[in-house]
Formats: structure tokens, C-alpha cells, sequence
């Protein structure tokens, strides 16, 4: 299906507005808000007002969509200390949709020259001045991400944020997540509005302690990454459960190459031969004990 040469905004719980993507059949956000999923899912759980006490900051923006968890994370950062010096690496496989959004002024409630900054990016893929050094890769993420490891570019904090795993296998599998979690600092921190089973088990894989972060516009948490689990809380037993069943089987994609349908069919199939504890048997237990799943 071909998008649109310009995206219609959407209005969402919070004021702030999203697309809606014809390829993958999904928004870009939550309906309780924008902006409210940029705060509570990535730029809290990231601690980045906490780490703006440094006099740098390296971002890695995995799907920058519109641009609202950059934009957050900078008025996050600057809010605390004026002076520290961003530099930001995002990846985005649609240029129309960055444009789309600096063209209906939906960043502008981001303090400025933040949107000023942004709309730069969109336009020209690239902005260098003081405080601020940013590039915006074009193209698919799993050919990007690779380009970003090879620089050496080492990220504070990681924004996961691909639409999700059954619309966007690609983005969520093994080698991909591997991937990221090498993109990641030493003490970096990664954040995603996912706690799927199969998402943190690859999160895992990579080497990455997990944890869940607030609910907060969803009936579910999202996830929070590091290595070595400093400063994350113990997952609950539902939760560890959970990673042992056969919703945690990990969708692969092993060159990076491979067609979404692919993606879905290889996991199916690793799926239906596992010794794993069938899913819905999990989900039964947890509903006679009064909780209910969703």
C-alpha cells in the first residue's frame, strides 16, 4: 500500500497529535498521547534528566517517526542543564513523516529552538552547531543500525520505538536487538513501550538485564534495559513466568534481511515444536488467581 506524500494529523488524550501508518496499520502512538508516551516510556525510564548532570549526552532514536522522543529528551536534558551537548543518531525508514510533522507544527509546543532544531534535521538529515550534533539515517533500520555499531557511536540512552512486533517483526528479533544492545554504553540505558514475552527475551539474548516501567496511557508497562541490572527493579513472578512460555520465543531474523512474513512463520514454527508452557495455559493460572491478563 502506498502512504501518503503528507500524513493527516491525528488528535490523541493528551492534546498532542500522531499519524496513522497505511503500511503497517497502526498509529504511530498510543491514543492517551504523543507526548505523554515520549515522557513516561522513554525519557523517565532513561534517566535522562539524571544523566543531563554530565556535560555530554549520546542518543541513539530507533524509529524517529515524528520526532516527539528526541524533541522530549532534549527538553528533558536542557530543562536541567543548558549547557550539555547532545548528539543524537536517529533512524527512520520514511522521510515524509519527520517532514509531515515540522510541516504541521507538531513539535511546537517543544520549548525552543528545539523545533527550529528539528525541523533542520528533517529537511537536511543533518544539523552540527555547539550544543547540539545530530544526523538522521534514512532507510531501513536494519541496514542503518549497522552503520551507527561501525562508527563506534555508543549510546547514553537507546528510544526503541518500532511499530510493534506482530506489524514490525524485523525490528524485534535477536540479531536486530543484539545489535542495539552493542550500540549501548557501558552504563547506558535502553526504553521501549514493549513488554511483549518475545521482545524481552531477545532483549536478554543480547545481554541486557530487564525491567518494567510504568503503565502509565497503557494497561501495560513498557521495558527498561542496561547491562548488569544497576538500578532496575526485580521483574514480578507473573512476569518471569511469562518468559517461560511460548510467547517468549523470539522472533529471528538471522542476515537481517529477511521479509516480515518470514520473520513470523520461522518463530511459528520455532513455536509449535517448543517445550515451552503453552501461553494461554500461563494466562488460565493467572486469571484463576484473580489477575487477568490482557
Amino acid at each position: 500500500m502506498t502512504e501518503p506524500d503528507s500524513f493527516s494529523p491525528e488528535p490523541t488524550a493528551d492534546g498532542s497529535f500522531t499519524f496513522f501508518s497505511p503500511e503497517f496499520g497502526e498509529a504511530f502512538h498510543s491514543h492517551y498521547g504523543a507526548k505523554q508516551e515520549a515522557e513516561y516510556k522513554f525519557v523517565k525510564p532513561l534517566q535522562l534528566r539524571q544523566k543531563a548532570q554530565k556535560n555530554q549526552i549520546k542518543l541513539l532514536d530507533i524509529c524517529y517517526g515524528l520526532g516527539y522522543n528526541t524533541a522530549a529528551a532534549l527538553s528533558a536534558i536542557w530543562e536541567v542543564n543548558p549547557n550539555c551537548r547532545v548528539e543524537v543518531v536517529a533512524l527512520e525508514s520514511d522521510p515524509r513523516v519527520p517532514r509531515s510533522a515540522i510541516a504541521q507544527g507538531l513539535l511546537n509546543e517543544y520549548p525552543f529552538p528545539i523545533p527550529k532544531y528539528l525541523a533542520t534535521l528533517a529537511d537536511e538529515f543533518r544539523l552540527d552547531i555547539d550544543l547540539f550534533n545530530a544526523q538522521l539515517l534514512i532507510g531501513d533500520a536494519r541496514e542503518t543500525l549497522p552503520r551507527v555499531y561501525d562508527s563506534n557511536f555508543r549510546a547514553d540512552a537507546i528510544c526503541l520505538d518500532p511499530f510493534s512486533p506482530p506489524a514490525c517483526p524485523q525490528l524485534w528479533t535477536v540479531e536486530f536487538l543484539g545489535l542495539a544492545a552493542k550500540c549501548l554504553a557501558p552504563d547506558g540505558r535502553l526504553a521501549t513501550y514493549s513488554c511483549a514475552a518475545a521482545v524481552r527475551s531477545a532483549l536478554l539474548a543480547g545481554g541486557l538485564a530487564i525491567a518494567s516501567t510504568e503503565p502509565r496511557g497503557r494497561r501495560t508497562p513498557g521495558t527498561v534495559a542496561n547491562f548488569g541490572g544497576t538500578d532496575l527493579l526485580p521483574l514480578t513472578q507473573r512476569e518471569r513466568e511469562h518468559l517461560q512460555t511460548r510467547a517468549a520465543v523470539p522472533y529471528r531474523d538471522p542476515n537481517l534481511c529477511d521479509r516480515a512474513e518470514s520473520i513470523v512463520e520461522r518463530r511459528r514454527q520455532e513455536q509449535s515444536t517448543s517445550a515451552l508452557e503453552p501461553t494461554t495455559q500461563w494466562k488460565n493460572r493467572w486469571k484463576r488467581w484473580g489477575i487477568i491478563d490482557n
